[in-house]
C-alpha cells in the first residue's frame, strides 16, 4: 500500500527539520512525501531542500489557511491512503505508517491516539488523546479525530471534495442539527 503524508508549513524553519526525520524514518516501504508551504518568509523551504532527500513534491505559494494547504496536498498525492502530518509535528515511532498500513485493509478512515508533547522538551508528555471506538453519533457533538492521526482513502478524499476550508453557523440551528 502507497502513502502519501502531506505536511502542510508556514514559517516552520524552527521545527520542519523534526517531521521530515520522522517520515524518512518510517520502516514502511512506500511513502509519498508532499510538503506544502504557504509561502514561508523565513528558512523553511532551505531546511526542507537540506533535510528533505526523501520529499517527493514541494509546492509553496500563499494559501487560504491550513485546509486549504492540506487540500492541495490531496489533489498532489498519488497513494492508497493519505494522511497529515504538521510541520512540527512527529510520527512517534518509525512504525506507526506500517502499522497504519497493515490495519487499513478495508478501511477509508483509520485513526490513532495522539501524544501532545512539550514543544522544547518532546518526551515529556502533556497530553495523552486515546482514539477509542468510532462512534458516528459523537460527530455531533465535536468530536473529531486530530488530522495528525488521520488517513482517509485518497479515492475518497477525493470524493469528498477535500477537507473543509472553512464553516459557516447555519441561519437556524435546526438545519444542521437534525437527526
Amino acid at each position: 500500500m502507497k502513502v502519501s503524508i502531506v505536511t502542510v508549513s508556514f514559517n516552520s524553519a524552527a521545527t520542519i527539520a523534526d517531521t521530515l526525520r520522522s517520515v524518512r524514518e518510517q520502516t514502511h516501504p512506500d511513502i509519498e512525501h508532499i510538503v506544502v508551504d504557504g509561502g514561508s518568509r523565513d528558512e523553511t523551504l532551505a531546511v526542507v531542500h537540506r533535510e528533505g532527500s526523501h520529499v517527493a513534491r514541494v509546492l509553496s505559494e500563499p494559501d487560504g489557511g491550513i485546509y486549504d494547504a492540506m487540500n492541495k496536498g490531496i489533489t498532489l498525492a498519488s497513494g492508497d491512503m493519505v494522511g497529515f502530518l504538521n510541520a512540527d509535528d512527529m510520527l512517534a515511532s518509525p512504525r506507526v505508517v506500517a502499522d497504519m498500513a497493515a490495519a487499513a485493509a478495508g478501511a477509508d478512515v483509520l485513526y490513532g491516539d495522539l501524544v501532545y508533547v512539550k514543544k522544547d522538551r518532546p518526551t515529556e508528555v502533556v497530553r495523552y488523546w486515546r482514539s477509542g471506538a468510532y462512534a458516528r453519533s459523537r460527530l455531533r457533538y465535536g468530536w473529531m479525530p486530530p488530522h495528525p492521526t488521520l488517513y482517509v482513502r485518497l479515492d475518497l478524499a477525493r470524493w469528498l471534495g477535500g477537507l473543509i476550508c472553512s464553516f459557516e453557523l447555519p441561519q437556524t440551528m435546526s438545519s444542521c442539527c437534525a437527526a
